[in-house]
This record gives C-alpha cells, sequence and structure tokens, in this order.
C-alpha cells in the first residue's frame, strides 16, 4: 500500500515503535521522499531517536544526498538525536562538520548548550555563547532560555541572571527554566528566592503553567509554612484549570505535598477526582500511605490497584512499598513482591535490591537477604554493601559484618556517612568496643567522612553500652561542636542499664534543657524513678507534662497471624486472648528470672 506523502510525514511525527518507523522508512525510501526533501529525511531521524536508536539516526543522515546538508534542518535533526539519547559528546564532532557546510541557527545552539549544561562544561558554554552573540542570536528566547540553564547548572547565578534580565520577551518557559533550577539549587540561594520568581512571574503577567507548578509543588508540606503554600497552589490550580483531573504530573505532585502535611485523607480525595489515574498516581498514594506510617492501607492499596484497576506497578511502586512489609514484619508479602520483581524482570534494578536486603533484614530473614546480594545478576553500589552489613548487624552477627566490611573496603568502595552509621551501629549492638573505635579513627583518616550528630551518637551508644562511661563523657567533651539530644539521650539511657546516678542526672538535665518540649525525656525519666519506687517524683513529672500540655504517643507493635494483623500498644487490654496474652508473658518472665517449671496454658488454636 503506497502512502500519500502527507499521510507519511505525518506518521513520521508521532511513530514511537520501532516497526512502525521501519515501514514508514521503507516507504520513503521507494517513494524517493529521502533524496528530495530534507524535511522527511529530519523526521525520520527524529523517529529513530524517540525509540532509543541514534545509531539508525545516524545511518539516515548518512545515506542522505549532499544537496540536503545545506541547510541546518538536517544536522539539527542529528544533533537533538543524540543529546535525547544522552550522548552529550557527539554534537560538538558533529558541529565542527556542520560549520563547513551550513550555517548554524538559533536550535543548533540551543542543543549545543543543553549538552554542554549536561556536561557541566563552563569553558566551552561561554565559548557557544560568544557565538551565539556574534550571530546575533542573544535575543532568540530559546536559545537564552538554554544559556541560562548552562550558568544556573555550573553555579555561575550572576551569568544566569543577565542571561534572564536580557531576554527582551520572556516566555513561561524562561520563567520555568529559572524556577526550576533555582528548586534545585534551593540550599545555596535559599528558599524565599523560588517563591519571589513565581510572584515576580505573575506580576509580569504570564501564568504559572502546569509545569510550573509540579515544580514548586514537591518543595510544600514539610512545615506548617509549606503546607499552607502548597494549599495556595491547590486553590491556584483549580481556579485556573490547570488540569488536576487529567495531568498526571500535577495530580500526583498535590498527592504527595498532603502526605508530606499528614493529611492523607485530601490526598486521597485529589486521587479520586482524578480522572486519568497512572502509574506514577498510585504509586505516590502507596508512598504516602508509607510515609505516614499507614503499612496496612499502603497494601491494601497496592493490592487494589492491581487486582480491581489492572495497573501494573514498576520499580518505583515496589521500592516505595518494601519499607511497609519490613515494618510490619511480614515475610510472606515481601516474598510475594520478589516474585512478582522476578517475573517482570525488576529484580535487576539495584534500588530495589537494596530495599529487598533491607526489607528482609527487618523481616528476620538473614539467609533471604544475603541470597539477594549474592545475585551476580545486578551491580552493587555503597547502598548495598552497607545494608547487608547494617543486617548483621540487626541480628547480632558482628563478627560476619566486620569481615563484609573488609571485603567491601577490598573492592575500593569508601565509606560514606550513612555507611558509617550503620557499621558504628553494627558494633554497638555486637559489643565491638575496640573494632569501632579503628572504625571510627579510619572513616575519618581514610575515607574522609566528617563527624556528625549521628556518628558520634554511635560512639557514645557503643562506650555505654560496655558500661564505659567516662570515656563516652570523655568523647562527647572532645567533640568538634556542641553535642545534640541523640548524644545525650544515649548517655542517658546508659547511665540507666549501668545504674549511674550522676551520669543519669548529667545527660537528663542537658537532655531537657536541650529540648523541653519532648514528652520522651519526661516519660523515661518517670519510667526510671517508677523503677527506683520514687512515687512523688513521678507524680510530681505528670503533673508538669500535663501542665504543659506534653503527651506522649503510646508505643505501638503488631504482629502478622494467618494473615491477620494484631495491634498492641502500651498496657493495651482491648485484645480479645489478652488473658492468654499476658498469661504467656508471665511465663517468659519467670523464665528469664531463671524458673524452670512452665505454667499449663491453654492457647487458642
Amino acid at each position: 500500500m503506497v502512502i500519500s506523502p502527507h499521510r507519511l510525514s505525518t506518521v513520521l511525527s508521532v511513530a514511537g515503535d520501532l516497526h512502525l518507523t521501519q515501514l514508514a522508512h521503507a516507504q520513503a525510501l521507494t517513494s524517493g521522499l529521502l533524496c528530495f526533501h530534507p524535511l522527511f529525511a529530519s523526521k525520520l531521524i527524529a523517529a529513530y531517536s524517540r525509540v532509543g536508536l541514534p545509531s539508525h539516526s545516524r545511518l539516515v543522515f548518512d545515506s542522505s544526498p549532499h544537496h540536503l546538508f545545506s541547510t541546518p534542518s538536517l544536522w539539527n535533526s542529528l544533533l537533538a538525536s543524540y543529546s535525547r539519547n544522552s550522548l552529550f559528546l557527539h554534537p560538538f564532532h558533529l558541529f565542527s562538520r556542520m560549520r563547513l557546510i551550513a550555517p548554524p541557527d538559533g536550535f543548533t545552539l540551543s542543543i549545543l548548550a543543553k549538552a554542554t549544561a549536561a556536561l557541566s562544561d563552563l569553558r566551552t558554554g561561554s565559548a557557544i555563547h560568544s557565538l551565539i552573540i556574534r550571530l546575533g542570536l542573544d535575543s532568540d528566547t530559546v536559545v537564552s532560555n538554554s544559556m541560562m540553564v548552562l550558568y544556573l547548572k555550573s553555579r555561575c547565578f550572576f551569568d544566569a541572571q543577565r542571561v534572564f534580565d536580557e531576554i527582551p520577551v520572556r516566555s513561561v518557559a524562561s520563567w520555568n527554566a529559572m524556577i526550576s533550577e533555582c528548586v534545585s539549587l534551593e540550599d545555596a540561594l535559599g528558599k524565599g528566592e523560588v517563591w519571589k520568581l513565581v510572584k515576580m512571574m505573575q506580576m509580569e503577567g504570564l501564568k504559572p503553567d502546569g509545569f510550573t507548578v509540579s515544580v514548586v509543588l514537591p518543595h510544600c508540606g514539610g512545615d506548617s509554612e509549606g503546607y499552607l503554600r502548597g494549599r495556595e497552589i491547590h486553590g491556584f490550580i483549580v481556579r485556573h484549570d490547570l488540569g488536576l483531573g487529567s495531568d498526571f504530573h500535577v495530580g500526583s505532585c498535590l498527592i504527595g505535598m498532603y502526605s508530606r502535611g499528614g493529611r492523607m485523607d485530601i490526598a486521597m480525595r485529589v486521587f479520586n477526582r482524578m480522572t486519568a489515574k497512572n502509574v506514577v498516581a498510585w504509586t505516590s498514594m502507596i508512598g504516602g500511605y508509607v510515609e505516614n506510617g499507614l503499612f496496612e492501607e499502603a497494601l491494601m492499596f497496592f493490592r487494589r490497584m492491581q487486582l480491581k484497576e489492572g495497573m501494573v506497578p514498576n520499580k518505583v511502586t515496589l521500592v516505595s512499598l518494601l519499607p511497609a512489609v519490613g515494618s510490619i514484619a511480614s515475610l510472606m508479602e515481601g516474598k510475594q513482591i520478589h516474585g512478582f520483581s522476578i517475573r517482570t524482570s525488576l529484580n535487576s534494578e539495584t534500588s530495589f535490591n537494596n530495599a529487598l536486603i533491607d526489607m528482609y533484614s527487618k523481616c528476620g530473614s538473614l539467609e533471604n537477604a544475603r541470597h539477594v546480594f549474592d545475585d551476580k545478576s545486578w551491580h552493587k553500589d555503597v547502598i548495598s554493601w552497607s545494608s547487608m552489613v547494617s543486617c548483621y548487624g540487626i541480628h547480632g552477627r558482628g563478627g560476619e559484618a566486620l569481615d563484609l566490611l573488609d571485603k567491601m573496603c577490598s573492592h575500593g568502595i569508601k565509606l560514606d556517612h550513612i555507611t558509617s552509621v550503620g557499621i558504628l551501629s553494627t558494633c554497638a549492638r555486637s559489643g565491638l568496643v575496640n573494632e569501632g573505635i579503628k572504625i571510627y579513627d579510619s572513616i575519618i583518616t581514610n575515607h574522609g567522612v566528617c563527624p556528625s550528630i549521628e556518628i558520634c551518637s554511635c560512639i557514645v551508644n557503643m562506650l555505654g553500652r560496655a558500661g564505659l562511661l567516662n570515656q563516652a563523657l570523655d568523647f562527647i567533651r572532645s567533640m568538634p561542636f556542641v553535642p545534640g539530644p541523640s548524644v545525650w539521650g544515649a548517655l542517658f539511657d546508659a547511665s540507666v542499664v549501668h545504674n549511674n546516678l550522676e551520669m543519669q542526672d548529667l545527660s537528663y538535665n542537658l537532655l531537657v534543657q536541650l529540648e523541653p518540649e519532648n514528652a520522651s525525656n519526661f516519660v523515661s525519666l518517670s519510667n526510671l524513678h517508677a523503677t527506683s519506687g520514687k512515687w512523688d517524683f513521678v507524680a510530681e513529672l505528670r503533673t508538669r507534662m500535663k501542665e504543659k500540655g506534653i503527651r506522649k504517643m503510646p508505643g505501638c507493635s503488631w504482629i502478622n497471624v494467618n494473615d491477620e494483623v494484631h495491634s498492641f500498644y502500651v498496657a493495651d487490654k482491648s485484645h480479645k486472648h489478652t488473658d492468654i496474652i499476658y498469661a504467656v508473658l508471665d511465663s517468659l518472665l519467670l523464665t528469664m528470672k531463671g524458673a524452670t517449671e512452665f505454667p499449663v496454658l491453654d492457647y487458642v488454636k
């Protein structure tokens, strides 16, 4: 069947399938369109680029007649193909050849500027900027946007601002480029800079679009001020009809914002009002439930996603869900997710396997965690190694953890801050004090890790557990920064265990000074006084807590028995088998105290 030139051009413009692109290619060859129309050649190059085959794009380019190379369109198509597929060095070699045959235009230099930004090559970027000015293309909005992004990514804020200020007619894309880069550099520029730009954009008469709100929403909801900003943006989206129902990205960002603010009820309302939901929206809801500790709800939502809606989870969905499985120690659920990943070929992803190791560790299955780690089909990064080391530490197998640490270092992997905390925590749990001190010295001297509050808390915890309270206090006094609550909390817990009253008073007083509203500090001291029989002090502390309105959320634990989750709070007697549960606990206490006879109990089957 012969396709008309117009229809063939339309097919090439939207082709995202290799087979369809090849059919169009064959038709263009047989009809001779590629020999006389540079537009068809350019569209064919772009079509192969969209399916991830820049090598095929190059073949089309190289087989084109010489007379087609006199205009920049064919060159630009191949430059864009390389850039789209992250081959950022290739455009520069092609551009050197292009300049001898065809004059570059704004699109050419825009592509080169983006490639330079990706390579963080400021020197080449400055040369491109000079060429843009010499060719009189500095008034082109698209070119200026690309140069602005280049300077921002190179942290040349003054140059980026100068380019931005000199754009004759700034478009929404200009503001979006500036806002998105400022969001990524928020730590360097300050929080208020992003919101200042959003206001200035509106003052200039331009309305933020879906991209604008999707860029700023992920930075809302973490605190009360951010949550209020997020609510304002939500209102703006509704008033200006920015596609909340149909735009997956805007809806998902709103779900994320409300999740960070702890309002899963509103997040669910946003989700339900989305007319079209993709895997990103479902994953946002699952991640929100996990973030707010609603692990059972996350699992139920995951099941609904597959069984009722027929939505196939992706890698991000599974990585988001695995912490929920580990938190409720549901080993069977974890194995099912692992099996699903194998069936869908997602088990070669590093981030997913790292999450699997952590999940199996929390579920008490060290063997399965090691099996995942030993699989040679995926690349292990520093998180993979540190997760496995921490896994051994959690299970009290400090010697094997240190052996794995040695193997990790022999592979040339440098310890970072997170890895260091995991290793030192392992030493603390296993009582490996000397080894822990050597590792602490090594991570600072050999690995270049700066001591942090978390690392120092691990050392204090390690020394305190071993009863070396004076050494722990000396270490605190030698710290290069002011000790935080976690440091004094570690010393307080150790002094309670080893019944050192002087250390208890010192650490507790400093804890209360640093965190006067923290209920845990009051409860810890109250429990300590109760253990010593000082009930007048207990009453006094409880009265102070009541007067200040300080309340501590009761501790909660749960267990999954026969696919039913049983939850328990502190001093909770609401469970239907409370009598039997407490009888078993009493028998365990007797056993721990040395009793040899067990009471006869009627267990529920």
